[in-house]
């Protein structure tokens, strides 16, 4: 197993059973504990590859039958929002086909952190050409879970011969894209040079910028890609969780130790399921019906939504497991993935990013963001880092260089609009650039002003709105300024302008739609309906385009 960060299920499967006969189980236990294991060590599921390019390759010829996916459905995704909670987006694709509920229990954002979009993904699973259910990180244990319950439906398998031929021939053998660097399956080793704190004084956040050298890497992406990152844990962490089980750190798993695994390869986030199920074979009791509730997603102390693997260790304390069952019961690290802030054009062999640093307490213990901390704590610089390109699902610069763009990237939204700006400027675009942006105080947390203001002097940046919702009496964000330049922005609509936005997909991207239908509305004279249809076309036009978290 790699030391830097392979995903567990990519490890040679343990074929020796793992319950030895004198452990403190029944033979009951011991035969579930067993076929437990022995599932979960199986599950070396292949790499992801579009629905879209199987259909056209060697693996599905045109002429297979599509089984499952030739189900009628009228292919409109009303449930496709980001802002829509998971229960809302399950009601709207009530009445549809199996693949089409499983896509709406994704989290709309098609971030491609799964290897996957969000409808490629839920096709690949009724086809059972992709065994893995927590891929969606953005959906998280949520996803996974109504996932869980809606492939019960497939039953034992398919029995008639041209639907099975349908899934054997959707299994891939190979990713799409085996090019190193270009799929989560394929990372490449970069180097990590700086960190940059970009808030200043006594700033309530800590945002730093990070640049990466990839020249040995040979990798290279364009404006509006993210970039995916390998991270590691933290090492407390690990060591507080070894503490707790009770367990040597250098235990061997694989070819690997179970502090290794801990740090590089497993989730140490919100307890898995699964977790909670192995569990439920070392308590009695109480707590055995606790750990069963907890589970099957129940909440019966009402701290299931804090509970981390070291939260849920403490919960059951006292515990012992074997330590490679304990690790089998965990979840994979996934890659995290960034918007790039930075052109290639503007700093040869270079990306940027722009990364919120995670710290919160919680449960009376200080919890870190995974990639976050990694990048602001523990990464020296020269060290490696395994990444790769995640390239855009529609968020581009215009085609036409002397289109005008509006840009509204509040807090680190601000990161794909930064490498916008230095591309625009480094290939002299005549088109107009105007920029919304906005954080808590500009004494503070303005990113990048002297880099904005260098641009608004050479021309690449045309306008600049800033909000600021901690300077005033009135807290001022990014649409209140919209409405407050609506005749000038609906000016620039007017004559062609592309609308992006970037940031939170649940608040501030709802709100921002919302006052450009308003604007819409009342600059254009239209009634609600209409405006509200104006952005839609302008979203099929792609004359909209999100990149949203």
């Amino acid at each position: 197993m790699s030391l830097e960060g392979q995903a567990l299920t990519q490890r040679t499967p343990v074929l020796a059973p793992v319950i030895p006969d004198n452990a403190p189980f029944s033979a009951e236990q011991r035969a579930w504990l067993s076929g437990f294991l022995a599932g979960l060590m199986s599950l070396d599921a292949p790499a992801a590859v579009p629905l879209t390019a199987l259909e056209n390759s060697a693996l599905m010829p045109p002429s297979a039958p599509k089984g499952p996916l030739d189900d009628g459905d009228d292919g409109e995704a009303p449930w496709k929002d980001q802002s829509l909670p998971l229960e809302e987006r399950m009601a709207l694709a009530a009445d549809r086909p199996l693949r089409r509920r499983m896509m709406a229990a994704m989290a709309q954002q098609d971030c491609g952190q799964c290897g996957y979009n969000c409808e490629d993904y839920s096709n690949a699973i009724v086809l059972q050409a992709e065994e893995r259910l927590n891929l969606c990180v953005p959906g998280g244990k949520a996803t996974a879970r109504m996932l869980k319950s809606l492939i019960e439906e497939m039953g034992g398998g398919a029995t008639d011969p041209d639907e099975q031929a349908a899934k054997d021939a959707a299994k891939p053998k190979l990713s799409s894209d085996t090019t190193p660097g270009r799929s989560r399956a394929h990372p490449v080793e970069a180097v990590f040079v700086s960190r940059r704190r970009l808030n200043k004084g006594a700033s309530e956040k800590v945002t730093n910028h990070i640049e990466i050298d990839l020249t040995a890497s040979g990798l290279d992406y364009v404006v509006g890609d993210s970039l995916g990152v390998y991270p590691k844990n933290d090492p407390e962490l690990a060591d507080a969780i070894i503490a707790a089980i009770h367990a040597p750190p250098d235990f061997p798993i694989g070819n690997s130790t179970l502090r290794e695994v801990l740090i590089n390869d497993v989730s140490l986030g919100l307890a898995p399921d699964n977790l909670f199920q192995f569990f439920s074979y070392l308590v009695g009791g109480e707590r055995r019906q606790k750990a069963i509730a907890l589970g099957k997603g129940q909440d019966p102390d009402g701290d299931a939504a804090h509970l981390d693997v070291l939260a849920a260790v403490e919960k059951f304390s006292g515990i012992r497991p074997d330590p490679e069952a304990f690790v089998e019961s965990l979840e994979p690290l996934q890659p995290r993935l960034y918007s790039i802030s930075s052109s290639i054009k503007a700093n040869p062999g270079r990306v940027a990013l722009t990364i919120d640093t995670v710290r919160y307490t919680l449960l009376d213990r200080e919890r870190r963001g995974v990639a976050s901390t990694y990048f602001a704590d523990r990464l020296e610089p020269s060290s490696g880092v395994r990444v790769y390109v995640q390239p855009a699902h529609d968020f581009a610069l215009p085609a036409d260089p002397a289109t005008p763009i509006i840009m509204v990237g509040p807090g680190t939204g601000i990161a794909p609009f930064r490498a916008f700006l230095q591309e625009r400027m480094a290939t002299a675009a005549p088109g107009g650039a105007w920029l919304f942006f906005g954080h808590q105080r500009r004494e503070t947390d303005f990113f990048y002003e002297d880099e904005l203001a260098a641009m608004q002097e050479a021309g690449a940046l045309s306008k600049l709105s800033l909000a600021w919702s901690r300077d005033g009496e009135r807290k001022v964000y990014v649409q209140d300024k919209m409405r407050e330049e609506a005749a000038e922005l609906w000016a620039w609509l007017e004559r062609g302008a592309h609308f992006y936005i970037c940031g939170d997909a649940k608040r501030m991207a709802a709100d921002v739609e919302t006052a450009l239908i308003d604007i819409a509305a009342f600059e254009g004279g239209m009634n609600l309906d209409a405006a509200k249809a104006f952005v839609k076309s302008l979203k099929t036009a792609g004359r909209y385009q999100a990149d949203v978290y």
